[in-house]
């Protein structure tokens, strides 16, 4: 069972229903024992950084992440999911992160040609290496909606990279660990692709 974490923000039915359509059955909870309990988590997210982390801690849930990855539970990140897994984020203020991923959320600086959130498809550049994005086409495209990104200490965490007015990170992975900053269940087939890739991955 795949059990997506409900901390009070998120696109949990759009994930759920996603992870359906692959054939994955999942479960929306809060609750540390049924999250403990499943096979695979997904950490995802739409919102503010700060009240992200809040929500975490006065839940107690940030505890329970740290202990699945202890277990090496495969972890999948979505959006502010990914975000949240790094050390501290600038967005409105600095705010400490789960720090499991050393590393920053920076604010995109860009030319006034861009718009900032970047909101749309854009094409990722796939590392060869990545289980996540097994059998993905570097140069696919996926949708974002974001207006911050993340800069890993550790460049071998990258699974992929994007371009929108600066090259970032768009994808990571580390161990049992993988988070994307694009919304794979919003990205249609390649999107679901993703998904099936972490349904299907052995601890």
């Amino acid at each position: 069972m795949i059990a997506i974490i409900d901390y009070g923000m998120g696109n949990l039915a759009s994930v759920q229903n996603a992870f359906s359509k692959v054939g994955f059955p999942t479960i929306i909870t809060s609750r540390p024992e049924e999250l403990l309990q499943a096979d695979k988590v997904v950490l995802p997210g739409v919102g503010a950084f700060g009240d992200a982390i809040y929500n975490l801690r006065c839940r107690g849930i940030d505890q329970t992440i740290y202990e699945l990855v202890q277990r090496q539970t495969p972890l999948l990140g979505i959006c502010l999911g990914l975000q949240l897994l790094f050390t501290e984020s600038e967005e409105n203020g600095l705010h400490r992160g789960l720090d499991i991923i050393p590393g920053r959320v920076r604010r995109f600086r860009l030319p006034a040609d861009y718009k900032v959130p970047q909101i749309g498809w854009n094409s990722v550049q796939v590392q060869p290496s990545s289980r996540m994005l097994a059998g993905i086409p570097s140069g696919s495209f996926f949708y974002f909606v974001h207006s911050y990104y993340v800069v890993p200490e550790d460049k071998t965490v990258v699974a992929a990279r994007t371009d929108y007015g600066v090259n970032f990170v768009s994808a990571i992975e580390q161990g049992s660990i993988m988070a994307a900053q694009f919304h794979p269940e919003k990205s249609s087939r390649l999107g679901l692709q993703i998904l099936k890739n972490f349904g299907e991955m052995k601890q």
